[in-house]
């Protein structure tokens, strides 16, 4: 590293300093339905296994791995998904679908059995938010649920969580869990997130906020938080997970 970048980094803010970022091997694995759960009426929890699970690696609560339905025909399809639980011991890989009535992969979710094989391949890269910051505040859409979940039960008790949620059923509201102290607020649609967004008081102390979902609400919740609330642009992650009128959008994060 020059002197020049090593001048440079230390007057980036703390925030973006502690955020890492990881590149993984893409490694692309077949694998074997386990486990079939619904959560509501409008998300199925998928458990997979298999040998060729053994090195898999998700460093962080909103990476994403491509699930690939119908492999090397010409219908294949190539969806990201969070992983939200890898449990290396038992050799089990748990993901969320979002039950929406169309797409590729949400069609598979809706039939899929044990004993049914899935094709994953990823993830690419992570990065990794340290969980020790004073307060987080989570937003998002049913496709930033499973993301969500995974990252209230990594925080650690002395911290402090704030949900923001919108889900398509009021039945689809399911307990959230973690050891930080937690607030969770659920809103009605797209226009309720950044309702709330825009009535919260953000806590004292250094803070995180991580907001995902369709394209523009996640990049208006951006500017909400940086240039109405004066939240430190470092110090946010805004994913786009999917965009309206668009079929198979690529997830872009905004930081």
């Amino acid at each position: 590293m020059s002197t020049e970048s090593v001048s440079e980094s230390l007057f980036e803010p703390v925030s973006l300093r502690r955020v890492q970022r990881v590149r993984h091997d893409i490694v692309r694995r077949e694998l074997r339905v386990l486990r079939v759960e619904p959560l509501g009426p409008s998300f199925r929890r998928v458990v997979l296994g298999g040998p060729e699970l053994h090195g898999f690696v998700s460093a962080s609560f909103d990476d994403h791995l491509k699930f690939i339905t119908d492999p090397g025909t010409e219908a294949q399809a190539m969806r990201d998904y969070t992983p939200r639980h890898y449990d290396a011991a038992a050799g089990e890989l748990t993901l969320e679908f979002v039950l929406h009535g169309d797409g590729p992969a949400s069609t598979w979710a809706a039939q899929a059995a044990p004993g049914q094989t899935a094709t994953v391949a990823g993830p690419r890269g992570s990065t990794v938010v340290p969980t020790d910051f004073a307060w987080h505040l989570l937003v998002g859409d049913a496709t930033a649920l499973p993301a969500i979940a995974r990252r209230l039960e990594e925080l650690p008790a002395g911290t402090r969580a704030i949900v923001i949620a919108t889900v398509p059923h009021q039945d689809d509201r399911r307990p959230l869990h973690s050891a930080a102290a937690l607030e969770v607020q659920w809103v009605d649609g797209n226009q309720g997130l950044l309702d709330a967004v825009r009535a919260l008081a953000l806590p004292q102390g250094e803070g995180y906020a991580w907001c995902a979902g369709e394209s523009r609400t996640s990049a208006a919740l951006r500017a909400l938080l940086v240039e109405e609330k004066g939240h430190d642009r470092y110090a946010i992650s805004a994913a786009a997970y999917w965009k309206q009128g668009e079929a198979g959008h690529k997830p872009a994060r905004g930081q």
